[in-house]
């Protein structure tokens, strides 16, 4: 029973990733709006990444009409600061076309580098703008993502309009094993009600920034700007609008404790500031563990009859070729939202469904370390999370 169960969980998970595969073609098929209002991108940074330089010229070759582009770092020390100041040095010295702006935020010992960073950017946005935008510089925004992720905000239904990050399988084992994990949330995302805000591409009307109060009370004393937003949004009925022409690439190459030690962090993360979807999520993964343990358990332990064998590890083999399935519907959706990596996706896009099997595994390793970690460690520096509202700097 508990197999038959599971195994209609995961043909309800395949339906629910081709109708994601749907939700892309659609909007790639349709022009991204013509709704362009006056907008702020914030970007904050830290260190000079693999891939940093490509991203920075991203997003300043954004194809939109009005908009002042800061960048946010915590100290003129930082790596990303002296390059910054000569990039937009060289960009303004060949016209004044693009508003840019360079901030030094500063440490905070209430909230996380990554919220003061945005908090700092916030002050320096000019008074006539409409739409706050945020983003992340480890990420590769395509040259109509600003343009795709305001257009939403002309529907006055929708207070936020976000998109996610897509990672791109590398060389390395780790590498594929984070694409094929983090694909597996992306995924979760869609034409609903229950939407989550992603701090990497998302955009909200100024107003509505100031109407939630949103720095005061949301930002104030936190590591995770997303989840914060997500939550300021639903406690005031608003609606979160994904739109999948945002999503944005990434690369990320590590090894398999570095990625571990990621992953446990967003777990972590998820567990602080969204209980209700963490205790859902652990739910699930228990339930999928225990499952699989028992079935095979059962095949290599029980004496059953050959057809109660037989219907056992049928039932064990669908779930496991439907995970695979929805894994091969991922590898679709990466091709067709990135067809300029055709190359990369050639040579290791099947890691998106090879993976598939191993992917609850991992998640659920990772919801069992959240469940007694409340420290992270995020670019650097420590953190000790108390509660959704309350966070303590351990060490910079």
């Amino acid at each position: 029973m508990p197999a038959t169960l599971l195994a209609l969980q995961s043909l309800c998970s395949l339906l629910d990733g081709r109708r994601f595969l749907r939700r892309v073609r659609r909007s790639l098929g349709q022009p991204p709006g013509s709704y362009q209002p006056r907008a702020a991108v914030i970007v904050p940074c830290k260190g000079l990444h693999p891939g940093f330089e490509g991203n920075i010229s991203a997003f300043l070759t954004q194809r939109y009409s009005d908009h002042q582009l800061i960048f946010v770092v915590a100290s003129e020390d930082d790596p990303a600061y002296r390059y910054l100041k000569e990039r937009l040095k060289a960009s303004s010295a060949r016209g004044p076309a693009l508003k840019t702006a360079l901030v030094v935020a500063g440490r905070s010992e209430t909230r996380g580098e990554k919220v003061n960073n945005l908090l700092a950017g916030i002050a320096a946005v000019e008074p006539q703008t409409e739409v706050l935008v945020f983003a992340d510089a480890d990420a590769t925004p395509g040259e109509s993502w600003l343009k795709s992720l305001a257009a939403p905000l002309e529907d006055e239904r929708v207070t936020v309009s976000t998109g996610f990050r897509w990672y791109l399988p590398g060389e390395s084992f780790a590498s594929q094993l984070r694409a094929a994990w983090d694909a597996s949330i992306a995924t979760m995302l869609g034409e609903h009600d229950h939407n989550f805000a992603w701090g990497g591409s998302m955009a909200i009307r100024a107003a509505d920034f100031k109407r939630l109060r949103v720095a005061e009370r949301y930002w104030a004393s936190t590591v995770s700007d997303d989840y914060a937003l997500t939550r300021a949004v639903r406690e005031a009925g608003g609606r979160i609008r994904f739109e999948p022409r945002c999503l944005v690439k990434s690369r990320e190459d590590s090894g398999l404790g570095e990625f571990l030690h990621w992953a446990d962090r967003q777990i972590i993360i998820t567990r602080v500031y969204s209980p209700r979807l963490w205790w859902k999520a652990l739910g699930f993964y228990l339930f999928y563990g225990a499952t699989f343990l028992v079935g095979l358990g059962s095949l290599v332990l029980s004496r059953r009859r050959a057809g109660e064998w037989l219907a056992t590890a049928g039932l064990l083999l669908a779930i496991l070729a439907l995970g695979i399935a929805k894994g091969r519907l991922r590898a679709t959706v990466a091709r067709e939202m990135f067809p300029e990596e055709c190359f990369t996706l050639k040579q290791y896009g099947a890691r998106y469904w090879q993976l598939a099997p191993l992917v609850p595994w991992v998640m659920l390793l990772n919801f069992v370390v959240s469940a007694f970690a409340r420290r992270i460690e995020w670019r650097g520096v420590r953190y000790e999370l108390h509660s959704a509202d309350e966070v303590r700097v351990v060490r910079n």
